[in-house]
């Protein structure tokens, strides 16, 4: 069996990132190494974690998460942003995805 899949969560509200948490762990090939409220501190974990995917908040407090997509880039290039939003319009989602963000999701989504 091949290594699992690392993921941060970084959202403000702490029920999205419970939620996320839950619906993650039922996954094995999945293992949330960490989360946080905020760009600013997610940056460190970043760092010392080096997940393979983060998911991330697009409406932080502090830093957007288009700036926090750019920085944890930087940080880590191999990591992959997955950019969680409640907005679908293009001028939300496209300045992300040029920042470095792989993909999107919307909050809305059914888990599965």
């Amino acid at each position: 069996m091949s290594e699992p899949i690392t993921v941060l969560i970084v959202d403000d509200h702490a029920v999205v990132r419970q939620g996320v948490r839950t619906l993650l762990d039922m996954h094995p090939d999945l293992q949330v190494v960490g989360e946080a409220e905020s760009a600013e501190a997610a940056l460190p974990l970043v760092e010392e974690l080096v997940p393979d995917v983060v998911l991330l908040d697009l409406v932080l407090p502090g830093m957007n998460g288009v700036e926090a997509t750019r920085q944890m880039k930087k940080i880590s290039p191999r990591t992959q942003i997955v950019v969680l939003t409640s907005f679908a319009e293009d001028e939300h989602i496209f300045p992300a995805l040029r920042a470095g963000a792989l993909s999107y999701l919307l909050k809305d989504i059914r888990p599965r």
